[in-house]
């Protein structure tokens, strides 16, 4: 599975109406560590195909999104299960740290 694009638009269908925990990496163009955590949320998706949805949504075209669930910081990643979030992690990390990050928290 690939990584699923969010926008303001489909993000609250894409993390309620899923059938297993969804990952979301909130993230900007303009931000290092985001380009540098990146090739690690691909990764997931690949690594925790259909027991994850691994999601990316670019805060610059959802800021009230953003807003709304308090994110201050970026690269922030949250794990939302039937639409509540369960988990939260804010900047850059190794793949050993995401892993066990989502393993805690499938």
């Amino acid at each position: 599975m690939s990584v699923v694009v969010l926008n303001k638009d489909n993000f609250v269908e894409q993390t309620t109406n899923s059938s297993v925990p969804v990952l979301v990496d909130f993230h900007a163009p303009w931000c290092g560590p985001c380009k540098m955590l990146a090739p690690l949320v691909e990764t997931l998706s690949l690594k925790y195909d259909k027991r994850l949805k691994v999601c990316s949504f670019n805060v610059d075209d959802g800021p009230e999104i953003a807003e709304g669930l308090g994110i201050r910081s970026i690269p922030t990643l949250i794990i939302f299960k039937d639409g509540k979030r369960v988990a939260q992690r804010i900047g850059g990390t190794s793949e050993a740290l995401l892993d066990i990050f989502v393993e805690d928290n499938l």
